[in-house]
């Protein structure tokens, strides 16, 4: 049974990590609603490991020019016949930038997408489709200003699942610069946690400055109190096995 629950831990932490990537693995994009958190993790993982890439990307493929011994100050484009060895690493630069974009999606994704023949324009053509013109960007605001508003606990999801959705959708409106106050994010959060918190939501909001606490204190706040929960409930079920109970009561 343990080698069996040992597997799937692997193959989660695996589907993880070929999603949002590692310092090895080119992030990949699975799910097009995912397209904003992919494209700046892409750009900060092409910038680390292949910076020389990243500008290959934004300024597209360098055309190979020189002059002829019989028109000298007039330059034109090479002929491919007469390349140097440090022309074609120039021009091998786009293709491996191209290598790389096309890694970083996933296969049902990618089919849209092979008639594309630099990097810059694979880049342009998945903003042009993911992020569209700025109606779809308004749409893509409103929904998600719908969802933060709409923000609330999943009956048996545990506080940490219920933190990390919190925590995508702050990431996707910080994204489209529509970034709620502090005050907010943090009420919203508060606000949102099971009935069965009311006395930790009560005493956090009396004893934080909501307007000053950034999302990541709160969370550990949050955690905090989750934490001292399990050690009370913990102490509890000793103290209840010391005095002879074969199974502790429920508390």
């Amino acid at each position: 049974m343990s080698t069996a629950n040992d597997l799937a831990v692997t193959n989660a932490q695996q589907e993880l990590d070929s999603k949002i990537g590692t310092s090895s693995r080119i992030p990949r994009l699975l799910d097009a609603n995912d397209f904003p958190e992919w494209k700046w993790r892409f750009e900060q993982h092409i910038k680390f490991k292949e910076p020389k890439l990243w500008m290959v990307i934004e300024r597209g493929p360098r055309e190979i020019m020189y002059e002829r011994e019989t028109n000298p100050g007039v330059k034109v484009k090479k002929p491919r016949a007469e390349y140097t060895d440090e022309d074609y690493a120039i021009v091998e630069e786009d293709n491996r930038a191209i290598g790389y974009l096309t890694m970083g999606l996933g296969s049902d994704i990618a089919m849209g997408f092979r008639t594309c023949k630099s990097a810059k324009e694979l880049w342009e053509a998945l903003i042009d489709v993911y992020e569209g013109n700025e109606d779809m960007r308004e749409s893509r605001r409103n929904l998600l200003r719908q969802n933060f508003n709409n923000f609330n606990y999943v009956y048996g999801e545990t506080i940490e699942n219920q933190i990390q959705r919190f925590s995508k959708i702050i990431t996707q409106m910080d994204l489209e610069e529509i970034l709620p106050s502090k005050a907010a994010q943090n009420r919203q959060l508060l606000n949102a946690l099971p009935k069965s918190w009311d006395n930790h939501v009560a005493m956090i909001k009396r004893t934080k400055d909501l307007a000053r606490c950034t999302l990541t204190e709160m969370i550990s706040h949050i955690k905090a109190c989750e934490l001292d929960d399990k050690q009370r409930e913990t102490n509890y079920k000793n103290s209840m096995l010391a005095a002879g109970f074969s199974v502790a009561p429920t508390s």
